[in-house]
């Protein structure tokens, strides 16, 4: 069975509190489009991430707030911010790099907060079922003759079947937004 893909960029989750910092109190994300996966969105909101040793601007803003500020970076960002850190599924941010990042308000270093996203699938609980997987499974993918390891099964009341690649991968692979790929293993 065939599964869309979807290419992330780095991009930002912010709790209330840091928006407030870096945004101002009254000001409110506002949808650029709506993302699959139920309830998220790309913003209109771009900030700047930066460490001591370098910067990226321009990083969209995810909807909605989050519990915990969240910052999911590409691995070839470690080598413009001067950081390393490690791939791991979202909320997993136990001892990793914290951040500045800066607003149009203000800015905000944020704690152990930094993270490169595990590749992975969003699938419902129907879906596990359909695909006889479980939730936290790691399998290999296929897009024609390429193959991709180390794909992560996520499942929860918000996923929409889709597999999450990132930038990096779609440049390594040459796999885009909207191609198809099936679980191999």
């Amino acid at each position: 069975m065939k599964i869309p893909v979807g290419i992330s960029n780095r991009h930002v989750h912010l709790t209330k509190e840091i928006k407030d910092i870096i945004f101002g109190s009254d000001y409110e994300l506002e949808v650029k489009y709506p993302l699959k996966q139920l309830g998220q969105f790309s913003s209109t909101s771009k900030v700047t991430i930066k460490t001591n040793k370098g910067k990226i601007e321009n990083v969209r803003v995810i909807g909605p707030l989050r519990e915990y500020t969240q910052v999911e970076i590409l691995k070839s960002d470690e080598d413009i911010l001067k950081i390393k850190t490690d791939f791991r599924d979202s909320g997993d941010l136990k001892n990793t790099p914290g951040i500045t990042i800066v607003g149009p308000k203000g800015e905000a270093y944020v704690n152990s907060c930094v993270m490169i996203a595990n590749r992975h699938i969003h699938m419902s609980s129907y879906d596990l079922k359909s695909f006889n997987m479980h939730n936290g499974e790691i399998v290999k993918i296929k897009n024609g003759s390429t193959i991709i390891d180390n794909v992560h099964i996520k499942s929860n009341s918000t996923c929409v079947l889709e597999c999450h690649l990132d930038k990096d991968d779609e440049i390594k692979y040459n796999i885009h937004t909207g191609d198809e790929i099936e679980i191999i293993d």
